[in-house]
């Protein structure tokens, strides 16, 4: 229908709806380059949405992880530190138990100045063992066993320690150094085991922390990619509902006028 109306402006009530529209798409341009998100609810892209709080689900359960594999590898550490304390006064202790075994050289002043040191790094050895903890978890008395790190959103490493120390020995005969010998020997030994699982169980945790950091470094760049707005993209898309807008507003203004138009027919 064409020409001058009064009761129905259709010309404007189409700039009208234009306008809306115009409006509309630029009030998401604004809300998307203020808040930087192309995705800010689901109303925006519902299968976008869902695959953003999945991505996040993972970026976050891998920064949990590494935090967790640090923390586990200050455990390992700490460990490790005190085994090698351990392994240190046990090599001594051999040492003076094999200078005590050797009878024919050692007389009872000798025997008694070497069982004098010998207890106290056996004392030195227990205190290591009791007092070596992470927290309230002790780690060297064996109750630290078939522990659990949790490194990974799917990954495990688990860890037990068995009680460390070389009992009661003594050398103050030649007969307790032979046997002294033998015991300080098999701590030797035990304590190298556990040291050598300490440090393959830090070295599987530090392996996971990497590969996890490559990994939520991916999944927090698809993530961007997916829910962060493209600012250079949006501006142009601001910048030309913000034109349209200024339009809009300055045709609908002259099709208001159409009506009165109309009425000039009449004078």
């Amino acid at each position: 229908m064409s020409g001058l109306i009064i009761n129905d402006n259709i010309t404007s009530v189409a700039a009208y709806n234009n306008l809306d529209a115009t409006n509309n798409s630029l009030q998401m341009a604004v809300s998307k380059l203020s808040s930087g998100l192309n995705i800010q609810n689901a109303a925006d892209n519902p299968a976008g949405y869902v695959e953003g709080q999945l991505l996040q689900e993972q970026a976050n359960g891998y920064g949990q992880a590494i935090s967790n594999a640090q923390d586990a590898v200050s455990v390992l550490q700490t460990a490790q530190g005190a085994l090698n304390q351990e392994a240190s006064v046990l090599q001594t202790m051999n040492t003076l138990a094999t200078a005590a075994a050797n009878g024919g050289t050692q007389d009872a002043s000798q025997l008694a100045a070497g069982q004098a040191e010998f207890a106290s790094l056996q004392a030195e050895l227990d205190q290591i063992s009791g007092s070596t903890s992470y927290g309230s978890k002790a780690l060297l008395d064996g109750t630290y066993s078939a522990q659990t790190f949790q490194v990974g959103p799917y990954n495990q490493a688990t860890l037990g320690v068995a009680a460390t120390g070389a009992g009661a020995i003594k050398i103050d005969t030649v007969a307790d150094a032979q046997a002294a010998m033998t015991a300080v020997q098999a701590a030797i030994t035990t304590v190298a085991g556990i040291a050598a699982g300490v440090g393959a169980t830090q070295n599987q945790v530090q392996a996971i922390a990497s590969n996890l950091t490559t990994a939520q470094q991916n999944i927090q760049s698809a993530h961007a990619s997916l829910v962060d707005v493209n600012v250079a993209q949006e501006t142009a898309v601001y910048t030309s509902q913000n034109i349209l807008e200024q339009a809009g507003v300055s045709v609908l203004a002259q099709s208001n006028q159409l009506p009165s138009l109309a009425l000039k027919l009449l004078q």
